[in-house]
């Protein structure tokens, strides 16, 4: 997922500073794995799958999106995207894909959104989760809000469709797996991963 929003991404933001985070939940929301990208975002982004639940059902095609960091974190120019991933014809995801990437500009005040706002307005767009993708195809609406509200609005769609273009590569190794090894021992492999990661932090701390 990385490599691939990253080599797609327009801005050098995402290109060249590999400014973002990609991650692999379980079907509850719980974190899997990280790519050892940013490990700021480690802490934040299963906040922001968790609430991202409430929006179900969900299909297979959707891609959600918020960047509002007191439901997903950090700050206004970390654009979180979250997506079901369906396997074997199941009515619920199986697993979530999720990544956050940090657009160069996203409004507010301040050419790149990193001005000296003294409240969270003045930062620039606050996107509430609402579906960018809705079974797959493009919400018009959410896309236009989006562009109408920065400043370099083709550079900004270039690195958001290279970001929801990661998951559907997400979405393609996870039903790989699922096919090699089977639903039920991934599964278990995950959580069995998470179990180890408790016992190794319980042991650090």
């Amino acid at each position: 997922m990385g490599r691939s929003y990253c080599l797609s991404s327009l801005s050098p933001n995402i290109k060249e500073r590999q400014d973002y985070s990609c991650g692999v939940f379980d079907g509850r929301g719980r974190m899997v794995a990280m790519a050892p990208h940013i490990p700021l975002h480690l802490g934040s982004m299963p906040a922001a799958a968790r609430n991202v639940l409430g929006l179900g059902p969900f299909k297979r095609g959707d891609v959600i999106i918020l960047n509002d960091p007191y439901l997903s974190g950090t700050h206004l120019p970390d654009v979180t995207m979250v997506a079901p991933v369906f396997v074997e014809g199941g009515v619920e995801p199986a697993f979530f894909t999720v990544s956050r990437g940090h657009q160069a500009d996203i409004g507010g005040s301040t050419p790149g959104s990193m001005g000296a706002a003294r409240e969270l307005y003045q930062e620039g767009l606050i996107i509430p989760p609402v579906r960018l993708y809705d079974g797959g195809d493009l919400v018009e609406d959410v896309r236009s809000v989006i562009l109408a509200n920065v400043r370099t609005p083709e550079e900004r769609w270039g690195d958001l469709r290279a970001q929801a273009a990661a998951h559907a590569i997400g979405d393609e190794r996870l039903q790989g797996q699922v096919s090699r090894f089977g639903l039920e021992t991934c599964w278990q492999k995950m959580s069995e991963l998470m179990d180890y990661t408790e016992r190794m932090t319980r042991l650090a701390i």
